[in-house]
């Protein structure tokens, strides 16, 4: 019988090739026995939290354990998330209230300056916990890192110092990739002025590695000697990046295209100051609605927070593990296609035999063992329940769905009762203002009357076998000359659930109940439903 770290040196699954492609690298550069691969995700607190944060981390984590896996589990490693809490504040975020309050501590670190929302001792104090809040709520194993300490508290002043001793090689690796006029007044090192505590864009006047100091002109103009030790400058992003590899002794990083031409330099940096860089995966950016880049500043993407509020946990991480090198659109309305994604590949795990499973998404979600459960209704379905139904409250969804699916409960099917809920405010937000439901044209009155004297006349036990409801749903079509059948069920989507598209017709009507959708179909007929009032704006 194969073991899972047998079947893991041919599985597929990007994971598993980056998993294997790490395992080479630690052949070629091995470690001291006992001593941790370490796996690296970083955060720039400019703004707040967003979901390709988390999907840096999920994804990372998903590589780890691939990683542990094929070694079978004789590697300890080790996950770190680094805040560049450092960085100087160059601009008021868009999303964030209180501008008055920043403005005056603009170019000064984030960790200096005081948070807006008053709830933490400073802005990149309060984006960090942010992002750890988020983290530990999906139960990531990771080791939060602060820039700030870092620097102030000397774990980088080994490698502050050799910039200082390769300052020469680190400048001939960046000025080529600048234009002339910053190369004029370029330096590696940013040093932060004792007088207004900014982190400052000057040129060095000297550099003196022996003694470990810049000097450089401040603000008004005084010359100054400072030492690169104990948190006094920090580096410039590029720099910053190839140091912290070398300084933390990263294996593996991962990043988005728009690192993707820095990813040499920062390698050659790290070389340059004694380290082997890590092994590097880039992935695509996420799209707003309107094909824009997501930015932390613009608050264009879905923030956490509201991705939880309409769908389990899981579908997000799915939405991760998919197609990491491919561009794809990040907005609400691609939520219920990843939550009945999510559900389908749940169902089809127990069936698989042990090397498919470890190409099964759910397999990599769950680190090897996806829960026994998944839900008997699809979020689709649960969406137009809820909309035919009129449900607000849970209560009201229960009774259709514990008659649908006996033995369910909110206590058995935890998942279930959690896309319950999430259905109900998906709807809410973003369902109900833009239904627009329009009258039947003869013939299809026609087919939906002979849709429903079938459906009545099922027989009880027929009455909740999605199939059999289905082949009344296709007889009717066919039966009044829809061809192809593809706008008969548009017709049954506009005119009875006032949307374009839906689920599948009968799996609706099941959970609906056969009776319940005759009844549907004949209010819908005689127009109670077009007539009722129309929402007074539709969200976007």
């Amino acid at each position: 019988m194969s073991t899972p770290a047998t079947l893991a040196t041919t599985a597929r699954a990007w994971p598993f090739e980056q998993a294997r492609l790490l395992l080479e690298r630690m052949g070629r550069h091995p470690k001291p026995a006992g001593e941790a691969v370490v796996f690296e995700t970083g955060y720039g607190p400019s703004g707040l939290p967003h979901i390709g944060t988390f999907g840096e981390v999920v994804r990372t984590t998903m590589v780890r354990h691939a990683f542990h896996v094929l070694t079978d589990f004789r590697v300890p490693t080790r996950l770190i998330c680094v805040s560049d809490d450092m960085d100087g504040m160059r601009k008021l975020p868009d999303n964030v209230p209180n501008h008055d309050v920043l403005e005056p501590h603009l170019q000064r670190p984030l960790t200096d300056v005081p948070d807006p929302f008053g709830t933490h001792p400073s802005f990149g104090a309060h984006n960090n916990a942010r992002l750890r809040a988020f983290l530990d709520g999906f139960g990531f194993e990771y080791e939060f890192l602060s820039a700030t300490e870092l620097y102030r508290s000397g774990r980088y002043d080994p490698m502050l110092r050799r910039t200082l001793e390769r300052w020469d090689d680190i400048m001939a690796i960046m000025l080529p990739t600048l234009g002339e006029e910053r190369r004029a007044t370029y330096s590696p090192v940013l040093p932060i002025s004792p007088r207004s505590g900014r982190v400052l864009y000057v040129p060095m006047k000297a550099v003196d590695a022996a003694a470990g100091t810049v000097t450089f002109d401040d603000e008004d103009g005084t010359e100054t000697t400072l030492p690169v030790t104990g948190g006094r400058v920090k580096l410039q992003w590029k720099p910053d990046f190839g140091m912290r590899w070398a300084a933390l002794g990263v294996d593996f990083e991962m990043y988005g295209k728009d690192h993707l031409t820095n990813g040499v330099i920062y390698s050659k940096i790290c070389r340059v100051l004694g380290a082997e860089p890590p092994l590097q995966f880039n992935y695509e950016l996420f799209l707003d609605r309107d094909g824009e880049k997501i930015s932390k500043g613009k608050g264009n993407g879905i923030s956490v927070e509201s991705w939880l509020r309409y769908a389990p946990p899981e579908s997000l991480a799915l939405y991760m593990y998919q197609k990491p090198k491919t561009a794809k659109r990040l907005h609400f309305d691609v939520i219920p296609k990843a939550v009945d994604e999510y559900l389908s590949l749940l169902d089809a795990f127990p069936g698989q035999p042990d090397a498919e499973r470890l190409e099964n998404p759910v397999w990599h979600i769950h680190a090897g063992t996806p829960p026994q459960w998944g839900s008997p209704v699809s979020f689709a379905l649960l969406l137009n329940l809820v909309s035919a139904a009129n449900a607000a409250t849970r209560e009201q969804v229960w009774a259709y769905v514990s008659r649908y699916a006996p033995g369910t409960s909110p206590e058995a099917s935890p998942l279930l009762d959690a896309m319950v809920g999430r259905a109900l405010a998906y709807y809410e937000d973003f369902v109900r203002p833009a239904k627009r439901f329009r009258a039947a044209d003869p013939r299809e009155a026609e087919a939906m009357r002979t849709m429903a004297r079938g459906f009545r006349a099922l027989a009880p036990s027929a009455q909740a076998d999605a199939e059999a409801i289905q082949a009344v749903v296709y007889e009717a079509g066919k039966a009044h000359g829809f061809d192809p059948l593809r706008d008969w069920f548009r017709a049954l989507y506009e005119v009875l659930l006032g949307q374009s598209q839906g689920p599948r017709f009968g799996g609706f009507a099941a959970l609906y109940g056969v009776e319940a959708t005759a009844d549907l179909i004949e209010r819908a007929l005689e127009g109670a439903l077009v007539s009722a009032p129309a929402p007074a704006d539709t969200l976007s």
